[in-house]
This record gives C-alpha cells, sequence and structure tokens, in this order.
C-alpha cells in the first residue's frame, strides 16, 4: 500500500488525539506506527505533515512505542531517516532529532546494548561540539539550530540516565571555553557533574580523572557507559529544595578526592560560575542550584567560591535569582552569609513585600519567602515555626494585614503577624505602642463583622473561617489570643446561623485548643436562641455537631420545643441526627421519653421509623455497644449483641440512605410563556430508579418555597419528558437553586442524594407582555416607556453584535419579546419580570460590531443585570 495522503493523516491524527487508547484498541491502531516512519521517507507527502507526524511521535512515544524493542527500531528507522534527507535546508532535521532521543528515552530503550544509542549519542555530541559531520548532512544556516537542538537532546538524555555524560565532563568543559552558545552547555555541565559526584559518592570513589579533557567519541566508537551503569538508582529529582545531608540518599562527605581533583572541581564550578552572568534569570537559578547541590558538604570545596555571584545577586529584582540565593542561603548558611548579608536580604524581601506595583504572585512569594526565611542561627527546635529574628514588628509595620487586601495576600500577612505574636509577648506586657496582639484582635473582629453580613458573599465568610483556622493553628498555646477569637466566633454565629457549616468544618480541622471551648460556647447559643424555619435547620445543624454529655438537660428541652416545628422532612432527619448524636454521647436520661414521643409524634413515616429504631438500640443496648452500634457503619464491625446483629438488614432497609447520585440534573430551554417563570428540568438516570422526588432550596430566599417535582419512575436509556418546575420571585434575581432527590432504587433501599446546584439565570425570568391589538403595538409599547418614569431609571449602552448581526440576535434571544420590529436595525423589546417588574428596550440604528440601546425599567436593582445580560448576548451567540 502507497503513502497516505495529506487529507487521511489529518484524519487519522484528529482520531488518535481524541482517545488515543482506544485508536491503539483498534485495527488501524497497529498500523499506525509502523506507516508514520514509512510515510516519514515518501516524497508525496510536504514537510509540514511531515512535522505534523513528528510531533505525534513527541507527545505519545509511550503509545507508539510501548516496547524496548519498537522503540529500538524507531530510533533507528529515524535516524536512517535524518541521514537520507538531502543537503538542502529542511525543517525536518531538528523534529528528527528530537523523535529519536525521545523513543530511546521513554521506550527505555537506551544502553550500551543500543545500536541505535552507540549512532544517536555520538551524532549529539559531535553536533552540539561543532564537529564538522561533512557538508551532505546539513547546510551550513542550520548549523546553530541543530546545535541548540544537540544540547537539549543530550541534556534531556543525562536527566534520563544520569552519569551518561560523566565521560565527557572534560570535553564539555573544553568547549565551555570555545565559541559557542553558553548557556544550553553550562546547564549540561553542570547537571552531568552533579550526577557525576552524586553517583561517584555512593560508590565511594574519587572523580579518576574524568574532569580531564579527552576525545570526542565517534559513530560506532565506544562509549563510556560506567557512570551511568553505576547510576541506576533514582537520584533526587531537580527540584529547588534542600534536603538536610541526613536525609539525602548519599553524604557527598563519602567522597574522596586528590588535591588534584579538587583543584580541578574547583576550576571547573569557578569556570561556569564566571560564566553565569550570560544566562537566562531562569538558566542561572537552574545553575545555581545544580552547583550549590555539587559541592554542599563536599570536603574542601568551600562555598566562597559563590561570593562573587553573592555580590552580583543581592540586588537583583528578577524573583527567580532571588529563589536562587535563598536556596544558597539555606544550603551554606553563614558559611557563605554574613550577618549583614542577612539582614540585606531580609530588608530587600520587606521592601519588596509593600511595593504597591508588585504583582500579586510575586507578593506573595515575597511573603513565603519571609514566613520561612532561612536563618543563620535559628532559635527553637528544628522544624518549628518564628518569625526571624531580626523581623521585629517596627521593621515590618507596612506589612500587617488589612481589609482590603486580597484574600491570599491578607493571610499571607496574617501568618506573619501571627509569628509577630509569639514574639512581641514580652514588648506587649511592658506597655508600648499597639502590640500585634491588639492589632490582630481588631482584625479578626473586621472579618468576622463583614462575614456577619447577610447580604454579603460567602467568600468573606470563608475568608474569616480561613483566618480564624490559621490563628488557631499559630497560636495554638496563647489562650489570650483564643479566648476572644472564641467569643467573636460565638457572635458570628448567633447574628447568621446559616454560615453552620463553616463553623463544623472548623470544628473538624483545629486542635482541642480551640475547638473544645468552641464547641461549648456554640452549644450554649444554639440551646439559649430557638428559633424557626431556616434558622431552625441551621441550629439542629450544629448541634448535632457539638451535642455531647454536658448540657445534656438544656439540649433535650431545646428538642422538645423544636419538634414542634420540624414539619417537613429535612428538618426532620436534622432533629434525629442530634438524637444520634446523643445516643453516641451516652445520654439515656429523658432522650428515651423524646424518642417516643417523636416516633408518634413526626408526621413523616420515615422520621417515625428512625426515632422508633432509635428507642428500641436505646432500650435494649449498653452504652458501649451503642456506640458500635451507631458507628460510620452498621455492617463493618461484628456486634456483640444478637438483637442488633439480627437485624441489620431490617434497621438499613428502614433507614434513608445516603449515596452517591445516579441521578443528572440539568436546565432546558427556556419557556417564555404563562404567568409565572417555569423551569423545564432535563433528568437522565444510570441506573432505575423509583418514587424520585426532587426538593429545591434557594439561597437566600429570593424566590418563594420551591415545590417538590414527584416522578414515579426512570430508566436508563429511555428519554423523559421535561419536568416543570414553576419559579415564583420574591425579586428579580439569578439563584442558586440547591437540588436533594430521595429515590428509591431497585433493591427496595430508600436514598437520598445532594445533587449539584442549579444556575437560574437572569434571562431564565423573563416573560412577555399580553399581546397588544394589531397595528398598536406602537402605541402599546410608547405606554409602557412613558410609565417607567419617574419612579424608575433610563439608562445607555452599547451591545456588541457577533457575526450574524442583530437580526440574527435578536431572533436566537429576545424573539418572544419583540413588540415592534423593523429588520435588521430596529426593535423595540418589552420584557415583564416577576413579581411586578418591566424591562423596556429600544435597539436602534445598528452597526457593523454593535447597537446602541437605551433601556428603562421600573425596578433599580434590575439595571446592572439588564446591562450584565445585553453585553454577553454577543459571546453566548
Amino acid at each position: 500500500m502507497g503513502p497516505l495522503s495529506r487529507e487521511t493523516w489529518a484524519q487519522r491524527l484528529g482520531t488518535f488525539r481524541a482517545s488515543p487508547s482506544a485508536f491503539m484498541a483498534g485495527p488501524e491502531g497497529e498500523d499506525l506506527a509502523r506507516d508514520l516512519l514509512s510515510d516519514l521517507r515518501s516524497e508525496k507527502l510536504s514537510e509540514p505533515t511531515k512535522v505534523s507526524l513528528l510531533a505525534l511521535s513527541l507527545e505519545y512515544p509511550a503509545q507508539l512505542w510501548p516496547d524496548a524493542s519498537a522503540a529500538e527500531a524507531a530510533a533507528n528507522s529515524l535516524l536512517d531517516t535524518l541521514v537520507l534527507l538531502p543537503p538542502r535546508p529542511s525543517a525536518l532535521r531538528r523534529p528528527l532529532l528530537l523523535a529519536a532521543t525521545t523513543a530511546l528515552a521513554a521506550g527505555g530503550a537506551l544502553g550500551p546494548t543500543s545500536g541505535a544509542s552507540r549512532r544517536l549519542l555520538p551524532l549529539l555530541l559531535g553536533l552540539a561540539s561543532g564537529r564538522d559531520l561533512g557538508r551532505g548532512f546539513s547546510p551550513a544556516s542550520e548549523q546553530r539550530p541543530l546545535q541548540a537542538t544537540a544540547w537539549e537532546c543530550l541534556r534531556e538524555l543525562e536527566s534520563c540516565k544520569p552519569g551518561l555524560l560523566g565521560g565527557c565532563l572534560g570535553l564539555l568543559r573544553g568547549l565551555l571555553g570555545q565559541e559557542g552558545p553558553v548557556q544550553p552547555l553550562s546547564l549540561l555541565l553542570a547537571l552531568a557533574l552533579r550526577n557525576a559526584l552524586m553517583i561517584q559518592a555512593r560508590a565511594r570513589a574519587g572523580l579518576q580523572g574524568l574532569l580531564m579533557a579527552g576525545d570526542c567519541p565517534t559513530e560506532g566508537g565506544q562509549w563510556n557507559w560506567t557512570l551511568a551503569e553505576a547510576g541506576e538508582a533514582p537520584l533526587q529529582p531537580q527540584a529547588p529544595g534542600w534536603p538536610a545531608a541526613e536525609e539525602g540518599e548519599c553524604s557527598l562527605t563519602a567522597l574522596e578526592l586528590s588535591p588534584e581533583e579538587a583543584r580541578e572541581l574547583r576550576a571547573a564550578v569557578a569556570q561556569l560560575l564566571d560564566a553565569c552572568y550570560l544566562l537566562t534569570p531562569v538558566a542561572q537559578a537552574q545553575l545555581l542550584w545544580l552547583l550549590g547541590w555539587a559541592l554542599r558538604g563536599l570536603r574542601g570545596q568551600p562555598p566562597v567560591l559563590f561570593k562573587p555571584q553573592l555580590v552580583r545577586l543581592l540586588g537583583t529584582a528578577q524573583l527567580t535569582l532571588l529563589h536562587a540565593v535563598l536556596a544558597l542561603k539555606a544550603a551554606f548558611g553563614e558559611a557563605l552569609f554574613t550577618a549583614q548579608d542577612e539582614a540585606l536580604l531580609l530588608r530587600r524581601l520587606i521592601l519588596a513585600a509593600q511595593h504597591p506595583a508588585l504583582p500579586l504572585p510575586a507578593h506573595l512569594f515575597c511573603l513565603h519567602c519571609l514566613l520561612s526565611f532561612p536563618e543563620n542561627w535559628p532559635l527553637g527546635p528544628a522544624g518549628s515555626e518564628a518569625a526571624p529574628l531580626l523581623l521585629g514588628s517596627q521593621l515590618c509595620r507596612g506589612l500587617l494585614p488589612s481589609l482590603l487586601h486580597d484574600p491570599m495576600a491578607l493571610l499571607a500577612r496574617l501568618h506573619l503577624l501571627c509569628l509577630l505574636c509569639v514574639e512581641d509577648e514580652e514588648k506587649e506586657e511592658q506597655g508600648q505602642d499597639q502590640s500585634p496582639r491588639s492589632y490582630l484582635e481588631e482584625l479578626l473582629a473586621g472579618l468576622q463583622q463583614r462575614a456577619a453580613l447577610d447580604s454579603g458573599p460567602r467568600a468573606l465568610a470563608t475568608l474569616c473561617f480561613q483566618a480564624s483556622y490559621l490563628v488557631a493553628r499559630c497560636l495554638a498555646g496563647h489562650p489570650v489570643v483564643l479566648t476572644p477569637l472564641t467569643c467573636g466566633l460565638a457572635q458570628l454565629y448567633r447574628a447568621r446561623p446559616a454560615l453552620a457549616p463553616h463553623f463544623a468544618d472548623l470544628l473538624d480541622q483545629v486542635g482541642p485548643e480551640l475547638g473544645e471551648p468552641l464547641r461549648v460556647v456554640l452549644r450554649q447559643e444554639v440551646v439559649s436562641r430557638p428559633g424557626r424555619d431556616e434558622a431552625l435547620r441551621w441550629h439542629l445543624q450544629m448541634l448535632a455537631k457539638v451535642a455531647d454529655g454536658d448540657g445534656q438537660g438544656a439540649i433535650l428541652r431545646f428538642l422538645q420545643a423544636a419538634a414542634a416545628h420540624c414539619t417537613n422532612w429535612g428538618l426532620q432527619q436534622a432533629l434525629l441526627k442530634v438524637c444520634r448524636a446523643l445516643l453516641r454521647a451516652g445520654v439515656v436520661e429523658g432522650l428515651a421519653d423524646l424518642l417516643q414521643a417523636l416516633a408518634g409524634q413526626l408526621e413523616d413515616p420515615d422520621g417515625r421509623d428512625h426515632a422508633r429504631l432509635y428507642y428500641i438500640l436505646l432500650a435494649h443496648l449498653s452504652r458501649p455497644k451503642l456506640g458500635v452500634a451507631l458507628g460510620p457503619s452498621l455492617a463493618a464491625p461484628a456486634l456483640a449483641s444478637s438483637l442488633v446483629a439480627e437485624n441489620q438488614g431490617f434497621a438499613k432497609a428502614l433507614m434513608v440512605q445516603e449515596a452517591p447520585a445516579p441521578i443528572r440534573l440539568s436546565l432546558g430551554p427556556h419557556r417564555a410563556e404563562g404567568p409565572v417563570p417555569v423551569l423545564q428540568l432535563q433528568v437522565e438516570v444510570l441506573e432505575p430508579v423509583y418514587s424520585l422526588e426532587l426538593r429545591f432550596s434557594v439561597e437566600r430566599q429570593l424566590y418563594a418555597p420551591l415545590g417538590a417535582v414527584h416522578v414515579p419512575c426512570l430508566r436508563p436509556g429511555r428519554p423523559a419528558r421535561p419536568l416543570l418546575l414553576p419559579v415564583r420571585p420574591r425579586r428579580p434575581a439569578p439563584a442558586r437553586l440547591a437540588v436533594r432527590a430521595l429515590y428509591t432504587t431497585p433493591t427496595g433501599l430508600t436514598c437520598h442524594a445532594h445533587l449539584p446546584p442549579l444556575l437560574v439565570n437572569f434571562a431564565d425570568l423573563f416573560l412577555p407582555f399580553p399581546q397588544p391589538p394589531k397595528g398598536a403595538e406602537a402605541d402599546f409599547f410608547e405606554e409602557l416607556w412613558d410609565a417607567c418614569l419617574p419612579q424608575g431609571t433610563e439608562s445607555h449602552l452599547w451591545c456588541p453584535l457577533g457575526p450574524h448581526g442583530l437580526e440574527a440576535l435578536v431572533s436566537r434571544h429576545l424573539e418572544p419579546f419583540v413588540v415592534v420590529a423593523q429588520p435588521p436595525t430596529s426593535y423595540r423589546v418589552a420584557i415583564r419580570l416577576p413579581p411586578d417588574s418591566r424591562l423596556l428596550l429600544r435597539l436602534e440604528a445598528a452597526q457593523a460590531d454593535g447597537v446602541p440601546v437605551a433601556l428603562r425599567t421600573d425596578d433599580w436593582s434590575v439595571l446592572p443585570l439588564a446591562g450584565d445580560y445585553l453585553r454577553g448576548l454577543a459571546a453566548a451567540g
């Protein structure tokens, strides 16, 4: 079969990229690699098509060459194709070198027994060193690009097989002083030197003349695989970290160097450092890290070699180089950095972190460096968290957090403030200026006040609890800080019980220093302020988290009073969760009477059965067995009680099980008709579902309570008609609908699950006005337009248009609401917004890229929503 056409290859590559594993398992998978290698030599395919084939081999080498033999054959074929290229300029030489290198490295074929390795390695080294490979190999215009590619390939192979270039260290040193690219050669020499030192230290041997100049191996010649075979054990990854010497894989102190080898090593390092300024900032940071790793802990190699670079880089504005300097400081400490250097570096970080023009990522980086600053002589045990000794409250006054800061920056500054609170306790006792502790208390109070706003965004509440957790973690042993924090959190719950899930999560994360007193005050807040409706749901959820044997009398009285208000299934389940928590805590007195009353009082049969089951368990089991029976799983432990063990299946059938939802729910197209907006719900199931009941709730009570939707039976693969959910907004605004499903499985179990929330957009609330008499449309619109003022408002904005123009945009989004139309340039639109608002639009004098829109409404709150909607029409298509 001849070579495939460009169109056929484009189709095959598209199918492969869509699902590589499925394509390789199909009938065409076996021939893909063979056809790719064969068609690379075809003269009927253009070079761009061949480059796309080589790009595929670079992205998916494991799929194309799954084993070492296939990778070996592919590399040989790619090298043959490279040699057969005509001497004219070609875009294929560099991709072919990269593809052959990738095939050997990814396929595990790189080794002394590989013929392709014996061909590729001398070729790469010859190209990199600028050796003349003959005028027929490549034209002069491609020498520089091929040389840079060869350096990158050698560096990749050295990273995959440490020690591969250990025998070429002397040759690489000689090339560094010659004309040619400095950056790739410097990085390769530093990497090969670091790997050679680690491997020789592991073998407890010296460098054995590796740094002395040697000859460049030629194709077919003998390659030195000694270090590569000795370095089969994995080395530490190339990441900018500095593990302790005793944690390293092998201490470099075991490396025995002769005086001559030590001099050669110092000369090689000095040669690399002298050329460091020619590299890009990222490459300089990588080079300093590699050389720092190579010399750390090595006897006879003083870190003073880095001193000239340190003098040059202490004033750098590049964050990558600043990070490299901090890494050197962590590695060598006072052996390289004086006290003046440390003070200067710390002051630079402080000033940089306060710079107003610094972008947020760089700002966070500087704060992180301050929080983990490597000091010369740190106090306290190793690994303990503390502010640098030179960082006093006066020096970092500009780093104190503020409510105006970005949340991430605020948390980072708060972390630093907490460390300062630990250091400045003695100064606070001496009565100096505003102490860090008092500033911390004011900041937490401000965060709690913002989180307590009912109309405030949830992000403010989340930030408040993140800050509380950070303070509790950093100042766990300081009750003088935790006591006001506990009182402030109690006041926050009193003001906004809807934050109960955040409180529950905080209690799970913090230690007993804050967790125990916070449980007590939250329990007191709940039982002293019984609520109804929405507040009662949050009180019960909070009480289920904090209920224990303490204060059981007050808890039982609260539950007895709350039972009368638990009229729906959700409140009844929340009430029973509190009873379950009391059972697990060993509360007996008074709980039996409550459960017996609930078994006859609750309206929902599931709730009555639940209460009856808890009463039976309480009456028949001792406290230890009761705790086991009510643990996370009823079936996991082998219970000693025959009554519970024999009735596990019965109890499981009675209880509503929480399970992953086999249901997918989404919003269908909007129906602009009727007296109220009606959402069309598209429902799909992954398994048969019976007696499905979908329950909806709206955050912040933007809409009237929503009714449940019932479906008798749903089966996978069978299309279900859309479910209709009428909504009655209390004001025209988008909302999130929380969805909970209650259903029965084919095995007879009743399950409940929380589904992803549904987003009701502003446009989902649009309704048309009644149709005016024919011929009176313009007068009808003008009456509506005039009636909006003076109580309402008028605004003008520019609405971008898509490529299809105004007529297509109106037809797609506003057709049901058009009252007067003069296509294709003028439309008048009237939209009714429940419960009793209106939105009127004049779209006139449309231009190619947009249309001016005049809008009037009798509800001021609609104006920003309407503006966002109109500006987003073009993007929505």
